[in-house]
């Protein structure tokens, strides 16, 4: 059972999940505004968005070392201070350069806050107790990108750019506060691990060579060569950094988690379902303005209601895992993200805004179910002792989807030009859109395929029985 303090340290890290993924994406909508105010073209505010995304890449995975290391309070509290400070540094920042250090000292505060807070939340829990506990977590992951587009738009229409940066110093002074009365010092745990030198070097280079080979694919008018030439750089470095910890005794990240079907299960489906999350609500916004005229504030006030969707499904999600199980779920909530991402690409102008609604409502709640489904499903069946490096793992491999989900949605919308051309018919201004999502609803059959391969008791160990029938009364 659940008592008041598991769910509020849950509720806490939801909080910093959700200042975390909100710096990664609202920064996108301001760029004209910021690039005015910082003597740049848009286009270089780009970077801005990449110096803290490779900054997350980069560090994660040294999380769980730190985690035993110095324990969990004093990283989750230094996290919550860097962040918090490195915030307030972006806003006063007076040119692009400040602006990306700064950036770099906010994600790395971003990199030990979540992972080690998720880790506090699911480490000591009992079994049936982690799909409410990661339902708590999970669902800032859904909204910021959501929000985002709204909240941008609203910034940058009616306030200046430094609010985006400034709307995190009560949060995060209110997170700092509550988390030094509520994470107590645990138990020494004895000599910590050597730190894996060649493991930080191997994975950090190469998740940083794979975030800025999404950067060059993403930017405007980018040349795929060194695209490719990064691209295959990073996968060289990664094939090496995973022969390196599948061979070292005390590894950075034990990959041998992954023989944990359930848990391979998370990371692999998981990885393609988190792609088109993170796709779809950066494809909507510029679908609605650059192609309907919408304004950003409209444009992000509908894509709003997939924030409502995700709402509106999370009190049914773990009445649903315990009756019907996760393989069920995990099959309606991947077939539901592919069917509704295939329905935008039919979206046009004379589409009425209810039917545009009532998409957006029913692709939030395929996608709370799907999110929550993956992460309660990689620690169902994980041992205790190895809980630390799953958790860096699952983390590690969240964020590098999270990251590549914009890459899908801008290389899907590059290819939709010339692909459209081909088909039947006359191209349109909306042409390019239809094949973008089209191309993302192919990646979301992977997550199906995936789901399908599970077993139908996959995950069992996390669900609550149902509660015995009480036998009618006897008749008089």
């Amino acid at each position: 059972m659940i008592d008041a303090k598991q769910r509020n340290v849950a509720l806490l890290v939801a909080g910093c999940f959700f200042m975390e993924n909100l710096d990664g994406t609202i920064v996108s909508t301001a760029a004209p505004s910021m690039g005015a105010a910082l003597g740049v073209a848009p286009a270089a505010i780009g970077l801005v968005v990449t110096a803290y995304l490779v900054t997350l890449a980069v560090l994660i995975p040294l999380s769980g070392w730190l985690t035993a290391r110095f324990g969990a309070r004093r990283v989750f509290l230094t996290a919550i201070t860097v962040f918090t400070l490195a915030s307030l540094a972006c806003a006063l920042s007076e040119n692009l350069g400040q602006l990306v250090a700064m950036r770099v000292l906010q994600g790395a505060g971003g990199a030990m806050m979540v992972p080690v807070g998720r880790l506090m939340v699911v480490a000591k829990a009992e079994k049936p107790d982690i799909p409410r506990l990661v339902s708590y977590v999970v669902w800032p992951a859904l909204a910021a990108p959501v929000i985002a587009p709204l909240l941008g738009g609203l910034i940058t229409t009616y306030a200046d750019w430094r609010w985006m940066f400034l709307v995190n110093l009560p949060l995060g002074a209110v997170a700092f506060a509550v988390a030094w009365r509520l994470v107590q010092a645990g138990p020494e745990a004895g000599r910590p691990p050597r730190l894996d030198w060649w493991g930080v070097a191997l994975t950090s280079t190469g998740l940083g060579a794979l975030t800025w080979t999404a950067h060059l694919l993403s930017a405007a008018g980018a040349a795929w060569g060194p695209a490719a030439a990064t691209g295959a750089l990073s996968v060289l470095l990664l094939a090496a950094a995973a022969r390196h910890l599948l061979r070292t005794e005390q590894p950075l990240a034990d990959l041998r988690t992954l023989k944990v079907a359930t848990f391979r299960a998370s990371v692999s489906g998981g990885s393609l379902f988190w792609i088109v999350v993170a796709a779809v609500p950066f494809l909507l916004p510029l679908l609605f303005q650059e192609a309907f005229g919408w304004s950003a504030v409209e444009s992000g006030t509908v894509v709003l209601f997939v924030f409502v969707g995700n709402i509106g499904i999370k009190p049914a999600t773990n009445r649903l895992l315990d009756r019907y199980g996760f393989r069920p779920l995990l099959l309606a909530a991947t077939a539901g993200v592919a069917a509704t991402t295939l329905l935008c690409g039919f979206l046009t102008a004379s589409t009425p805004v209810a039917a545009i609604v009532v998409l957006a409502v029913v692709s939030g709640a395929a996608r709370s179910l799907g999110l929550t489904c993956y992460q309660v499903i990689a620690f169902a069946d994980m041992p205790q002792e190895r809980m630390r490096h799953a958790n860096t793992l699952q983390s590690t491999a969240q964020q590098a989807a999270a990251g590549l989900g914009v890459v899908a949605a801008t290389v899907a919308l590059r290819l939709g030009g010339p692909l459209g051309d081909a088909l039947p018919g006359r191209p349109g201004a909306t042409t390019a859109y239809h094949v973008a999502f089209g191309l993302l609803a192919l990646v979301s059959l992977g997550a199906l395929a995936g789901a399908l391969r599970l077993h139908p008791a996959a995950g069992d160990a996390v669900r609550r029985p149902a509660a015995p029938k009480q036998p009618a009364p006897a008749g008089r």
